[in-house]
């Protein structure tokens, strides 16, 4: 083969690497979410140090297979950016997907629909992480060994069904999670449902349901908010009595508001729990309530500095946790 001959092959090779690279991506995107902050907790003394808030680094790529029809994936995972601890794994999210005009099938671990369509969108001081994160809302919800179908977008309107395997666990139930989403102009809400054997703080179930809305709408610079939970649980048992055998019932709601300022967000939120209720009986001293504060301070598109003021009222069953906590933090996507 000749000097020419060698070259033009290794030109052509080249040409057909770049094709195939052109029609892939992989990305590397993570968040580091560090407090300074001083808690307390029920009776315990305050502690003053740094804190972690769900940061994490991951990857997510696409394929273009041709005819409209993509190949994806996700891998998460979180650390402890306050010092460095892990261990690091995907756990948070591990997801392949498939995705065209039907819509997108996953297959993995990730969060569950219902969540992300209604109280997610309502935490929106620190997008949910931290001391100040919603301690109310009840997540019932299995998040492993899950499919899912994602719907279109019609107008504004998606939908999502998940179901989760059990895989042969020793009393396990398979599980599903189902929303609708719709965001397209001032008017946003959301609808969850799930049936999952996962139950509230204090209690263990071999069977959790929980169903939930969100309504937002924004006017200008503000942006208000609101959702509404109910979770049922059967054949409860409450680890606090050591009761078991109940069926148990809660009520939790969550108000929003944030106003935007050049590059200053004020936000403040209040969530209620009442009272749980077991065979159709309160129980004494389980409803809380839970108020946040806070500032964000926008340096980029992707950098913030922040602080904030959150506290549960929690009653005399100490069900959520009588927690104060007070934090100044910065946050960084990339």
């Amino acid at each position: 083969m000749t000097k020419t001959s060698r070259v033009m092959l290794a030109v052509l090779a080249l040409c057909g690497t770049s094709a195939a690279l052109a029609q892939s991506s992989v990305t590397l995107y993570g968040r580091v979410n560090t407090t300074v902050e001083n808690w307390k907790i029920g009776n315990t003394n305050s502690i003053t140090g740094l804190r972690t808030n769900s940061s994490y680094v991951g990857f997510r790529g696409t394929e273009d297979l041709g005819g409209g029809l993509k190949a994806g994936f996700q891998l998460e995972g979180a650390f402890g950016s306050d010092d460095g601890s892990g261990p690091f794994n995907f756990s948070r999210h591990s997801e392949i997907n498939l995705s065209g005009g039907f819509g997108t099938l996953r297959l993995g671990t990730f969060n569950a629909a219902s969540y992300l369509a209604t109280a997610d969108y309502i935490s929106m001081h620190n997008h949910d992480t931290g001391l100040s994160a919603d301690a109310l809302y009840a997540y019932t919800m299995r998040e492993e060994n899950k499919i899912a179908y994602v719907t279109p977008d019609f107008g504004g309107f998606t939908a999502e069904v998940q179901h989760s395997f059990h895989e042969q666990t020793s009393g396990g139930r398979n599980a599903w999670d189902l929303a609708l989403n719709y965001g397209k102009g001032p008017l946003g809400f959301g609808l969850g449902y799930s049936n999952s054997p996962t139950g509230l703080a204090g209690f263990t179930t071999p069977k959790g349901q929980q169903v939930a809305a969100r309504l937002s709408y924004a006017v200008g610079a503000l942006t208000l908010g609101a959702y509404y939970q109910y979770a049922k649980l059967e054949n409860a048992t409450d680890l606090s009595l050591a009761t078991a055998g109940g069926d148990v019932k809660r009520h939790a709601a969550r108000l929003s508001a944030m106003y935007v300022l050049g590059a200053s967000e004020f936000h403040a939120n209040v969530g209620r729990a009442d009272k749980i209720k077991v065979n159709g009986s309160s129980v004494s001293g389980s409803a809380a309530t839970q108020w946040t504060l806070g500032y964000n301070y926008n340096l980029s598109k992707r950098t913030k500095a922040y602080g904030y003021f959150t506290k549960i009222g929690d009653g005399s069953a100490e069900r959520y946790g009588d927690l104060r906590s007070v934090a100044i933090g910065v946050r960084h996507l990339f």
